[in-house]
């Protein structure tokens, strides 16, 4: 096997599985490299048309990340998902103890989408953590947009919500666009 066939059948999810765990303090460093991916797609979704430059340094704002892994206010949790042995995308969820739990921020890298590791990924965090559910995204992201109402209907037929909600503080940006679904023991989702 010549070193391209053996990069592309390690490199590709394809069918093979894929392990969602909760993040440890030592898979850190990995999802802040995910964490630029995930703010570089997004940069491109700019919301009011303005720009999502990188910090001088080539970094993004992460205090997500921080919140995840330093507790924010103590009611985070961040998960990693591995194909193979690679890192191919992440989950932080918050508000973990609240009546509605909160999916802040989901990414899957680009050679990982359309092979339903997103919806297996979706459907494994909020199963750890069954009752209401939340998710924001911006209409000026299609994909977003075509993924998370697919979600909703995968999730909870029939049974999800969809508004717009004011950006908090940020009256010159468009309104995100929530979802929201029971999954599990929730009632009333």
């Amino acid at each position: 096997m010549s070193a391209r066939e053996a990069f592309f059948m390690t490199s590709f999810v394809g069918a093979a599985a894929v392990d969602i765990r909760p993040a440890t303090p030592a898979d850190r460093s990995t999802i802040e490299r995910l964490w630029l991916m995930f703010r570089h797609d997004l940069s491109e979704f700019a919301p009011g048309g303005l720009s999502q430059l990188p910090n001088a340094d080539g970094t993004f704002r992460s205090e997500r990340v921080d919140a995840a892994f330093d507790g924010g206010d103590g009611d985070w949790v961040p998960y990693l998902f591995v194909s193979g042995g690679h890192p191919v995308g992440f989950a932080f969820v918050r508000a973990v103890s609240a009546p509605t739990r909160v999916l802040n921020s989901f990414f899957v890298v680009r050679g990982a989408r359309r092979a339903g590791v997103g919806l297996r990924a979706v459907r494994d965090v909020v199963a750890r953590h069954p009752g209401n559910w939340e998710v924001a995204f911006q209409d000026a992201n299609p994909g977003a947009v075509r993924f998370w109402r697919r979600v909703g209907e995968e999730l909870a037929p029939g049974e999800w919500g969809e508004e717009r909600r004011p950006v908090p503080g940020r009256a010159d940006l468009p309104p995100d666009v929530w979802i929201s679904f029971g999954y599990g023991e929730a009632i009333g989702g």
